[in-house]
């Protein structure tokens, strides 16, 4: 039998096939990376031995994790305080006079080292106030509380997200990665962009931050698209129309993204809810959605009423926050799991370094609910615009 020899690769093509797989490796080796340790441990039965399997996992990637490097910089920054029900901040523990307080969702910028050696940019939780406004717990709250108290007694505004970056030195172009702990109150379109127009806008927005993907747990995509009763106050409907595909990276379970900055799955509040873990000078620091305060993490040194008698009566080492919950007992594991990975903090080693992603306010006039122990933010390092050193 005989066989007719192909012919060679020409060397154009040869140098085409090359440079794609050179663009393929690139890609993968910053791709996020999933997290052994924690495999399979949601699965674990009964629920008992699931909360000793995501403690256990998360002692052990805390050592593998601290081991990875730091990041580079990481600073916050307040967009808005909002109005939110004291009973939900608290799963109805807090003993309250006024029935909503404030909370301060803030975004954070961190620059880290990717796993292909380049210098990352994520920018975490960049809500946009006009979106936020039109999900359909907030659009009802302000039917029926009226502009006054939702607009000038519980709210104020802080930044805009597209006028952080300026101030920083650093360009929207600047950023590799966008992502929020979970979906509630966000319109995606306004920070991606979208090939569809929002009513009553003339023209589909533009993206924020052109050059970033959209890092979001797949089962968080999923509640878009089929959105249960149970869920539905706190999503923008259509939030994700004509978002495009090559904008969104899904992901399952818990993923890496470089030295020192995990994506935890810590699914309860939402399905596809999840945290950032960053490593710092100062040790882990989780930023999470699962409380409002640090309160909720540790209520046996909370000062506000009701919250550590509630915690006490009932054996119970968290008390969640609680406007949506998908899971309670996943709820439970998922902070525990961030209790387990964060570190002392440095001004009161009595509390852990876990910062709401929306913080309970100061505010007097939440009285007496106001946290025991306020993080504030963050702000370690210095945040260099790409191509110009360290």
């Amino acid at each position: 039998m005989t066989t007719t020899p192909k012919p060679a690769p020409s060397a154009k093509k040869t140098k085409e096939a090359m440079e794609t797989k050179e663009v393929v490796e690139a890609q993968d080796a910053a791709a996020p990376r999933p997290i052994p340790e924690f495999e399979g441990v949601h699965d674990v039965w009964p629920r008992g031995d699931r909360l000793r399997a995501v403690r256990s996992a998360a002692a052990a990637y805390r050592e593998r994790f601290v081991q990875q490097g730091r990041i580079h910089a990481v600073r916050s920054f307040d967009i808005a305080a909002a109005p939110y029900p004291t009973r939900f901040g608290f799963h109805g523990a807090a003993l309250a006079v006024n029935p909503f307080v404030s909370i301060v969702n803030r975004m954070l910028v961190v620059q880290f080292d990717g796993f292909d050696g380049e210098l990352k940019t994520l920018v975490w939780e960049p809500t946009v106030a006009a979106g936020t406004a039109q999900a359909p717990f907030y659009a009802q709250l302000k039917r029926l509380a009226g502009d006054f108290l939702t607009e000038h007694v519980f709210t104020r505004y802080y930044h805009d997200p597209n006028t952080v970056l300026p101030s920083c030195g650093l360009r929207p172009e600047d950023v590799d990665y966008v992502s929020f702990d979970h979906l509630h109150v966000q319109d995606v379109r306004m920070i991606m962009g979208s090939s569809s127009t929002i009513p009553g806008e003339r023209a589909p927005r533009e993206a924020m931050f052109p050059r970033a993907r959209l890092l979001v747990h797949r089962k968080e995509l999923g509640t878009f698209e089929s959105t249960h009763p149970m869920q539905w106050a706190w999503y923008v409907d259509g939030g994700m129309d004509g978002v495009p595909d090559e904008r969104v990276t899904a992901f399952d379970g818990d993923v890496e993204l470089g030295a020192g900055v995990s994506l935890l799955w810590t699914p309860g509040h939402t399905d596809g809810n999840h945290s950032l873990v960053l490593n710092t000078p100062d040790g882990v620091w989780v930023s999470s959605e699962n409380g409002i305060s640090a309160d909720n993490w540790q209520p046996e040194l909370s000062r506000i009423p009701g919250v550590r008698r509630h915690a006490a009566f009932y054996g119970h080492e968290v008390v969640p926050n609680a406007n949506t919950l998908e899971d309670s007992l996943d709820q439970y594991d998922s902070m525990v799991k961030e209790k387990t990975l964060a570190d002392p903090s440095r001004r009161d080693p009595r509390w852990l370094q876990i910062l709401p992603s929306s913080e309970l306010a100061p505010f007097k006039r939440q009285w007496p609910v106001r946290p025991s122990f306020l993080h504030g933010g963050l702000n370690y390092g210095e945040l260099t615009p790409p191509g110009r050193g360290r």
